[in-house]
């Protein structure tokens, strides 16, 4: 890092949402968008949770460990060794909902269960259980911006420390009444596992300025909704820049007034 400059290589990716099972189905629709169709995001069980615990998991533990799983498959890393950045705008809205709920009640008698999965880091709580990994882990939120806070996060993280860092950006939409004020589209989730090294079969590499241009779109009508309709699809444009080996900058949102260029430089 130098200049206010982030070189870091992407080693791992993982898409889910909606019309996009999985990060190798996608690369190809994010390359020829006219190929994609709009689909309801399919969240699939969480195998690495036992029983009981996959039982008691919210769709934004679930998303996350499905993209995680992804980025870690690719990169060929042992999950247990590996760093975290969880960001999101929404946390369990479902089980926001229920509190609220029991709160609104008479006895106002909150489970425990409930409580625990009321916290922000608890996605990160339980990939890191599941992986049995003792790995730093940062959880993160920055509504609308999460996915280029978060990314901004694990770069700094990874070539401060000189160590891999997975970065899992995802959201869930809430349930009613919160859904009407904030409404999200569907559920989204993509992870990025970001290195000094290019490891053995290296995707690309990202070069990370700050900067205070515009965030841009995606250039297609219907990814351009989903990127506004939910804040982990800010990533968007970038995985179109990487899907089709661009080496273009990409503007992504950090916070008002700030932003991050992003150039990604195929291997």
């Amino acid at each position: 890092m130098s200049g206010g400059v982030l070189n870091c290589w992407v080693r791992g990716v993982g898409l889910l949402g909606p019309g996009l099972s999985d990060w190798a189905t996608g690369r190809e629709l994010l390359a020829e968008p006219s190929r994609w169709v709009s689909a309801p995001t399919v969240v699939p069980a969480p195998s690495r949770l036992p029983p009981a615990e996959r039982r008691r998991a919210g769709g934004i533990v679930k998303v996350g460990i499905a993209v995680a799983d992804q980025a870690c498959a690719q990169a060929g890393l042992d999950p247990r060794d590996v760093a975290t950045v969880f960001s999101a705008s929404t946390g369990d809205g479902a089980n926001c909902h229920a509190l609220c709920e029991t709160l609104a009640t008479p006895q106002r008698a909150v489970s425990p269960t409930r409580f625990t999965n009321s916290v922000h880091n608890a996605p990160a709580g339980y990939w890191h259980i599941a992986t049995a990994s003792r790995a730093p882990s940062t959880s993160l939120c920055a509504h609308d911006a999460s996915f280029g806070a978060g990314l901004l996060e694990a770069a700094s993280q990874c070539l401060c420390g000189q160590q891999p860092v997975l970065l899992v950006a995802s959201d869930v939409p809430y349930p009613q009444p919160l859904q009407a004020t904030r409404p999200l589209l569907d559920a989204m989730g993509v992870a990025l596992l970001l290195d000094t090294v290019p490891g053995d079969a290296p995707l690309l590499r990202l070069r990370i300025e700050p900067g205070d241009a515009a965030p841009e779109g995606c250039g297609h009508a219907g990814l351009e909704a989903l990127r506004r309709g939910i804040p982990a699809a800010r990533a968007l444009p970038l995985l179109q820049r990487m899907a089709r080996g661009l080496a273009q900058p990409c503007v992504l949102e950090v916070l008002d007034g700030l932003s991050l260029a992003v150039t990604v430089e195929p291997a």
